[in-house]
């Protein structure tokens, strides 16, 4: 009986809840206030194909600006890809780069003599008890002085290995830190010293006992000066694609101010540690050439080019 009326009570209960509108008012009287609201016509309206390829054209190359050295002024403008001057910085690629190339340039000569290597003879130099002494084996030992290592260094390669394409892609990452902050100065090809008449006469026959040098020194610095690449500036790397003797010998009198590197002597740490890197435009086309192993791919495509990346086209 209890139950009933329990059942009876909320049945009642129900119906006085029940609303006697219709969902049509209820809809006309709800309105929606939210900042997302979107009315129905923009939402199943389709956008045209046109419009959406006409608004996704990102940028896909960069300027370069080339110079005439030692004046560095501007010559021509060139177009090159964002892929090769322009990629975000990874601390972490070029880390892994730093620690390879430094791994693999380590010698790894380093030996000590074990005390089977050791010099003299291997008898025992005293007896085993009776002495009252510690008990000792031959004077090889290392415990003794002049005996072997223990654990010793011995010859050996720490060479480590790093995947081609992360290290090709750090080259790439070098040279596009150093592009934006402004600090890489593409000069034309035959990056020269040029040298006053007189030294060209007097050089060889008159400049002797070091004065040869210390004209070049003197030289070097107020020409490094002038175009703002000296020590003040953080010193500079210049990068040629031939040894070019007159810039190789005047650097070498100033290695406070810089140094000068063929392009086989160059790696990813020489790009990072100087404040300004100059090289030929030819050096920059081959550092880009041997470093996009991740761009280029080798599987030929019938009917399809591979195409690449823009390496250089000539604006003005």
């Amino acid at each position: 009986m209890a139950a009933k009326t329990g059942l009876g009570c909320l049945n009642e209960a129900m119906a006085s809840l029940r609303l006697s509108a219709k969902p049509t008012a209820i809809s006309k009287t709800f309105t929606r206030s939210m900042a997302t609201e979107v009315p129905a016509r923009d939402i199943t309206r389709s956008a045209s194909t046109r419009s959406i390829i006409q608004s996704w054209n990102p940028t896909s190359t960069v300027p370069v600006t080339v110079h005439s050295f030692p004046s560095l002024e501007p010559t021509s403008l060139e177009q090159w890809s964002v892929q090769h001057l322009y990629l975000p910085l990874r601390r972490d690629i070029l880390h892994h780069a730093i620690v390879y190339e430094g791994d693999n340039t380590r010698q790894g000569t380093a030996s000590s003599k074990t005390r089977y290597e050791v010099h003299g003879s291997h008898r025992k130099i005293r007896p085993q008890k009776g002495t009252g002494r510690a008990r000792l084996g031959s004077k090889q030992n290392p415990l003794l002085r002049g005996g072997g290592k223990s654990f010793g260094p011995k010859p050996r390669d720490f060479g480590t290995k790093l995947n081609r394409k992360v290290y090709d892609k750090a080259w790439r990452t070098a040279l596009s830190y150093r592009y934006r902050r402004g600090e890489l100065i593409i000069c034309e090809d035959g990056m020269e010293l040029a040298m006053p008449a007189d030294f060209e006469m007097l050089a060889h026959k008159y400049m002797k006992d070091g004065l040869r040098e210390t004209y070049l020194q003197k030289y070097m610095k107020s020409v490094l000066d002038t175009l703002g690449l000296g020590r003040a500036c953080g010193r500079t790397l210049f990068i040629t694609g031939e040894p070019r003797d007159r810039l190789y010998e005047a650097m070498s009198q100033v290695p406070t101010e810089g140094r000068a590197l063929d392009l086989d002597d160059v790696d990813v740490k020489d790009l990072l540690e100087t404040g300004k890197v100059v090289m030929e435009r030819s050096v920059l086309k081959e550092m880009i050439k041997r470093h996009q192993s991740d761009l280029v791919t080798r599987i030929a495509v019938k009917g399809l080019s591979s195409g690449g990346q823009l390496t250089g086209a000539a604006v003005l």
